[in-house]
């Protein structure tokens, strides 16, 4: 009898801990875009016009205007891709966004500077939840849970349109 409680118990605490996974599946409507507005801190995600969820977030240390250079501590502003993910990412979990793209690198070149890059969307574990609301070098921020829905139900080659 005893053995059988153990091993109940070791199923049970199996099961929490499948339960607690970062990987979460999507059954509902396909997001077919995401929609960042920097000055009101959201984020949607969109099936065509139906907006399916919304997001507090976080941005670049110095979030008005548009990223330029490397090191300036901006948001991109403009249209993009989400063109990969990251599961071992320091921040949780990780959508990336496709800039630069060519009129960025273009201006870039122009000033003689770099335009910087691996943009993401991405979570913000305990270590730098301390660091105030706009702390990212350009990145999206939203929590650690947050990005485990968004991580399921965003696919690679979503558009994301990112406003001022």
């Amino acid at each position: 009898m005893r053995f059988l409680k153990l091993a109940l118990c070791a199923l049970l605490l199996l099961g929490a801990a499948a339960c607690s996974s970062k990987f979460k599946t999507y059954n509902g409507p396909e997001v077919t875009r995401v929609v960042v507005y920097k000055e009101a801190r959201r984020m949607y995600l969109l099936h065509h016009t139906q907006v399916l969820k919304t997001y507090e977030i976080h941005l670049g240390k110095t979030p008005r205007g548009h990223k330029q250079f490397e090191g300036d501590g901006k948001t991109p502003e403009g249209h993009y891709l989400i063109d990969r993910r990251n599961p071992n990412s320091k921040f949780h979990l990780s959508l990336g966004i496709d800039y630069p793209n060519e009129a960025d690198r273009a201006y870039a070149k122009s000033q003689g500077k770099r335009p910087g890059g691996d943009i993401f969307i991405h979570g913000r574990p305990k270590l730098y939840r301390s660091w105030g609301d706009d702390w990212t070098a350009g990145c999206i921020a939203v929590t650690d849970k947050e990005i485990e829905d968004i991580y399921a139900m965003v696919r690679d080659g979503t558009p994301i349109s990112i406003y001022p």
